[in-house]
């Protein structure tokens, strides 16, 4: 073992071939990556400094730990991890030391709950909830945690979590053709390939490369495996999504390049190219302004994915097709997350009273 020559890194955390690295009282090297403050901060964590071992928010730091791992073996999205580390904030103040996880009642999370309407954000409330019972589902399978016998946010518990409401934003056909026209080429991608393909933008479709374009049986087939389902889907070729492929993949593929990339070769983050397609939006908006046009309601990438289904449906697709696109696990699903985009004007009843025959 070499000996520490950094004053600054935490005990038991040595410098080797340029990555900070943690030596467990096992003599197990655990690489903690280049970041000295992250290093830092996970060493603190393992030699316990603050005393906070067997408290929940002791375990919800591991419990990141556990899902940075699951990153890495390809068991969990990115995306993932970065919510889990967003949701464990408010978690760590709300169930503070030395709160442990067996002293957690079906009441503590309920209150959790209502505090998070009280202050505007129940819905935000609802997703730290689900961010704690998956911790706490990791410690009952591990069994880590001492005196962990149940899961108090389960529903079966008791928990009610706050109301939602819905998505329904349909975007019509002139708001895309107006956004499309003024965004940038990676934006027009993602816009394109999430309303054809159906499929997640932040979780799918941005970690696609050339690799993910197939043949199979003589026929080229973008070849993908849904993140959340893990179901792997083989998309047929139309010649609208084939030439957006070629156009993306261009004369000469680089193996392992994602297909929205930027001129660099570089992968897009889903916040950059949200960003991106917010300003195009205002962008359209000041030319429809300049004309006299209706203002164009904010839109995201996945309300793109709900007009491509909803289109779908509109056109006479049937719902099964849609459903596997989605990846629904029912038609049932697939009917209501199209239906609640659509609002079709009809005519009311216009039958006078006394009129009807059959009634008369």
């Amino acid at each position: 073992m070499s000996r520490r020559k950094d004053k600054t890194l935490e005990p038991r955390v040595y410098l080797k071939h340029g990555a900070f690295y943690y030596v467990h009282r096992d003599r197990r090297w655990e690489r903690l990556g280049t970041d000295i403050e992250q290093a830092n901060a996970r060493a603190r964590l393992y030699n316990d400094t603050s005393s906070r071992h067997g408290t929940m928010s002791y375990w919800l730091d591991m419990f990141i730990i556990e899902c940075e791992n699951r990153v890495t073996a390809g068991e969990l999205s990115a995306r993932t991890l970065a919510d889990y580390r967003k949701n464990i904030i408010p978690l760590k103040i709300f169930f503070a030391d030395p709160m442990a996880p067996a002293d957690i009642q079906p009441r503590h999370v309920q209150d959790y709950l209502a505090i998070g309407v009280q202050a505007g954000r129940p819905v935000r409330a609802n997703r730290e909830k689900s961010c704690l019972s998956s911790c706490i589902s990791w410690l009952l399978r591990t069994g880590q945690a001492a005196g962990v016998t149940q899961n108090p946010c389960l529903r079966s518990s008791g928990i009610k979590r706050n109301r939602e409401r819905k998505r329904d934003r349909y975007v019509t056909d002139d708001e895309y053709r107006d956004v499309y026209a003024v965004a940038p080429p990676q934006v027009q991608a993602l816009m394109e390939l999430c309303y054809r393909t159906l499929q997640r933008p932040d979780s799918d479709i941005l970690s696609w490369t050339v690799a993910n374009i197939i043949s199979r049986q003589g026929l080229r087939v973008l070849r993908v495996q849904q993140n959340k389902t893990k179901k792997t889907l083989d998309i047929g070729m139309t010649p609208e999504l084939d030439a957006l492929l070629r156009r993306l993949v261009g004369d000469v593929p680089a193996i392992g390049r994602r297909l929205i990339c930027t001129r660099q070769g570089k992968p897009y983050t889903y916040s950059g190219l949200t960003s991106m397609l917010t300003y195009a939006i205002g962008k359209a908006n000041k030319a429809r302004a300049r004309e006299g046009r209706e203002r164009i309601a904010s839109f995201g990438f996945r309300d793109l994915k709900g007009k491509g289904a909803t289109d779908m449906w509109l056109s006479g697709e049937p719902i099964e097709r849609i459903q596997h696109l989605c990846g629904h696990e029912s038609a049932q699903t697939t009917e209501i997350y199209v239906k609640q985009r659509w609002r079709e004007s009809v005519q009311p009843n216009q039958i006078k009273i006394g009129e009807n025959p059959v009634s008369s």
